[in-house]
């Protein structure tokens, strides 16, 4: 038997409540599941991110078919495109840094030994001034 097509706007809703809960766990996460997290989130296919980039971009289509037919104003397809744009982009430069953080994920620390003590990066020290 078919699943029924879900309502879409309930789809969303749902999504964008899963979304905050992942948002929430990651702040409460301790570094190794955190990390585990952000892999997921920004692996450039199948991450949320990416997939995000990707419902963006098909809004982005809509809002143009729509808008050469007069429904919608230019500036919504202009927005939604620059949109689409802007976060093809941050996906591009986080995607160099995936590994990275995935590695964290991963980078095993004997039992019993204290966790190292953080350093601040020059990056941070400037930030504070």
């Amino acid at each position: 038997m078919p699943h029924p097509t879900p309502n879409p706007a309930r789809l969303a809703e749902d999504i964008g409540r899963q979304i905050g809960q992942l948002a929430h766990l990651l702040a409460q996460a301790p570094p190794h599941q955190a990390a585990q997290l952000l892999g997921a989130v920004l692996d450039a296919e199948t991450g949320v991110l990416t997939q995000v980039t990707e419902l963006i971009g098909t809004g982005s289509r809509f809002a143009k078919d729509h808008s050469e037919r007069g429904l919608l104003p230019p500036e919504v397809w202009l927005a939604l495109g620059r949109a689409a744009n802007d976060l093809e982009r941050v996906g591009t430069d986080l995607d160099e840094h995936t590994d990275t953080i995935r590695s964290h994920a991963h980078r095993p620390r004997p039992a019993g030994s204290p966790a190292p003590q953080p350093v601040a990066s020059a990056l941070v020290v400037r930030r504070r001034r």
